[in-house]
């Protein structure tokens, strides 16, 4: 048996609620229902799963889905060895034997064929069938399933059907409000709130832009990278560069626009 000591959170991660978003996630948690995560690249979906699986003292597992992930990517599949060849369980799998939260991020980059192997972990059976092992495993009583994905990127081609969507409680997640972002910016990176009042102010130019040249607008988590450069005494300008403006876009128009938004909250000379 799998020792779940090892997928345990062991410091708090830091969490600023927005909502009652922790409430709900409890209230979910208490009733093993699956919960479906939603919202915008960095707003803080990854982080929340740690927090609540820290607060719960419950193991966790996270997969970062992508296309190329099969079913047995998920569940398990024989492997050779000296002595002929043995199961090696996946992680949704080991998940549903130890009671662990498994979190399945950015779930719609996986195939639907590959979903579709979770549909009976989440109604009244509980169970993940492991066809080619011939094996029917009854999930831990502590078993949750959570999965993530930006509604911003659905498309035809990437989405979760309805008959998956409609097996989960949802939460829909988004950028903070500038005064909550600014402090969670100071509070992960140590660096003064007035200059993460500055970083906040260039975000919303960009975020501005989503839907006009941008797909999406600066993450929560380009804030922190940039204060983290700045706090090693880069200057802000080139840090705001680097780690907000130059990941996000290749549009010269775009960046000289967002350049000059840097330019405007930090000076040309980058103090």
């Amino acid at each position: 048996m799998t020792d779940h000591a090892q997928y345990l959170i062991q410091q708090e991660p830091f969490y600023q609620p927005l909502h009652q978003e922790v409430e709900l996630y409890q209230a979910a948690w208490d009733e093993r229902l699956p919960v479906m995560i939603k919202g915008p690249t960095g707003c803080g979906k990854s982080r929340f799963v740690e927090y609540m699986a820290w607060k719960l003292g419950r193991p966790l597992i996270t997969v970062a889905c992508n296309e190329d992930m099969t079913a047995s990517d998920l569940v398990g599949r024989y492997l050779l060895d000296a002595d002929g060849t043995r199961w090696l369980d996946g992680p949704l799998t080991t998940a549903a034997r130890i009671g662990a939260i498994c979190y399945l991020d950015e779930i719609v980059e996986a195939r639907q064929d590959t979903t579709v192997v979770i549909h009976p972990l989440t109604d009244h059976r509980r169970t993940l069938p492991l066809d080619k092992k011939g094996e029917q495993v009854a999930a831990h009583a502590d078993f949750q399933l959570v999965i993530s994905y930006n509604p911003g990127y659905q498309s035809l081609m990437k989405d979760l059907k309805q008959s998956t969507k409609q097996r989960f409680a949802a939460l829909h997640f988004d950028y903070a409000d500038p005064d909550h972002e600014a402090d969670i910016i100071a509070r992960e990176t140590g660096t003064p709130r007035d200059q993460a009042v500055r970083l906040v102010k260039i975000a919303a130019t960009a975020r501005n832009l989503k839907g006009h040249g941008l797909d999406e607008g600066i993450s929560t988590r380009l804030l922190v990278y940039a204060a983290r450069l700045i706090n090693r005494d880069i200057a802000p300008r080139l840090a705001c560069r680097m780690a907000l403006v130059d990941p996000i876009t290749d549009d010269a128009e775009i960046r000289d626009t967002l350049y000059h938004a840097i330019d405007a909250v930090f000076g040309a000379d980058g103090a």
